[in-house]
This record gives C-alpha cells, sequence and structure tokens, in this order.
C-alpha cells in the first residue's frame, strides 16, 4: 500500500467520469498521504472479509431469510 501520486488521482478519477486539474490531483494526494502513512503498519494484514463494500450483501442476504 503506498501513498497515491498526482498521476495516479488523474487516473482514477478520469475513469470515475470525474476528471480533475493536475493541481487538484496534487492536492488530493498530499491529503490523502498521512491516511495512507497510518496504515502502513497493518497495511495487507486485515482478512479480505472485511471488505466494507460487501456489507450491504451480507445485511441484504440476512434481512431476506
Amino acid at each position: 500500500m503506498t501513498k497515491p501520486t498526482e498521476k495516479e488521482i488523474t487516473a482514477i478519477a478520469s475513469a470515475a467520469g470525474v476528471p480533475v486539474e493536475t493541481e487538484v490531483a496534487a492536492r488530493i494526494a498530499n491529503s490523502l498521504g498521512p491516511a495512507f502513512d497510518s496504515f502502513a503498519a497493518i497495511a495487507g494484514t486485515l482478512p479480505f472479509d472485511l471488505e466494507p463494500s460487501t456489507f450491504a450483501l451480507v445485511q441484504t442476504e440476512r434481512a431476506a431469510r
């Protein structure tokens, strides 16, 4: 897990349909940097099943039962 660069932010934003200017991408990358530094110590140690995007799916399945 590495800090995103300006180039990566630009590519991700463009792929999401929200293109950003170079200076905006640089500000986004700088603002995300401390969060990546904080989680560097545990990067790759969390089980994949704790991925939050599956939460809604699991809750929907439980409610349907």
